[in-house]
């Protein structure tokens, strides 16, 4: 196998990378991007400058995506797309763990 995987290594290597290919796919099937849309705009962003050589920085390449798509069909802004991922990490940091982090954890959530 390429990069000496093995057939039952997992397919992301975090949760986080298998719900942001959900997202993607929940998004796409509600119509908010195509598909062509969406290749576009992971290619760019994967041919970025910064881009690791060896594209470990992959998903992060996807989210980048993800937040460029919702940006431009005006879903959300910088503004609002930073503030929810500052609660999560919030939340993530107030959840004891192996307990599922909820957003209800954040300690500034009202």
């Amino acid at each position: 196998m390429p990069g000496g995987e093995t057939p039952d290594a997992p397919v992301f290597a975090e949760p986080w990378q298998a719900q942001a290919f959900a997202l993607a796919v929940a998004l796409n099937e509600r119509g908010l991007f195509t598909w062509s849309e969406w290749a576009a705009e992971l290619s760019r962003q994967v041919a970025s400058p910064d881009a690791a050589q060896d594209g470990s920085d992959y998903y992060q390449h996807w989210l980048a995506a993800l937040e460029a798509l919702i940006t431009a069909k005006r879903v959300a802004g910088h503004e609002a797309i930073d503030a929810m991922s500052n609660a999560w990490q919030r939340a993530a940091h107030a959840t004891p763990h192996g307990q599922p982090i909820l957003l209800e954890n954040d300690p500034g959530h009202l």
